[in-house]
C-alpha cells in the first residue's frame, strides 16, 4: 500500500511502514512540510496514497469525505507521545489483519487501544 506521511509525525515512521512493505513518502520530502491541509490532501488523491496524520482536522469527514481517498489515517494520540510510541502505534495497528484492506474510502481514527472506522465496518 502507499501512504502519505504528514509533517507532524516523526521519521522513525518512514521504517515502520517500510519494514511492514508499505511505500511512503513524507512531506516534508516532498515539498509540503508547511502546506495547507487542503494541499496535502490533493496530494494524497493525485498519487493513490492513504494520508497517515495526526491533524484531527482530517477526521471531519464533512471536510474531507473519505471515499474521496485510498484511506485517511488519524492517529488520535496523546500530546506527550514521543517519536517511540507513535512508531509502536503505527506498527501494532499496521499489523492487524484486514487493516489495509479495510482503509480505502475510510477514515481510520487510530487511539493508543482501539481503531475505529468510518463509514463502519459490517458484518
Amino acid at each position: 500500500m502507499r501512504f502519505l506521511l504528514d509533517a507532524n509525525l516523526p521519521r522513525a515512521t518512514i521504517g515502520v511502514l517500510q519494514e511492514c512493505g508499505h511505500q511512503v513518502e513524507f512531506a516534508r520530502d516532498v515539498g509540503l512540510a508547511m502546506a495547507a491541509d487542503e494541499t496535502i490532501a490533493a496530494y494524497a488523491r493525485q498519487t493513490g496514497a492513504a494520508l497517515l496524520t495526526r491533524d484531527l482536522d482530517f477526521a471531519d469527514v464533512r471536510r474531507y469525505p473519505p471515499d474521496q481517498y485510498a484511506g485517511l489515517v488519524v492517529l488520535r494520540l496523546p500530546d506527550t507521545a514521543v517519536a517511540a510510541e507513535i512508531a509502536h502505534t503505527v506498527r501494532r495497528f499496521l499489523m492487524e489483519p484486514g487493516f489495509c484492506d479495510h482503509l480505502a474510502g475510510r477514515l481510520a481514527v487510530v487511539e493508543v487501544d482501539r481503531v475505529r472506522f468510518r463509514p463502519p465496518l459490517t458484518g
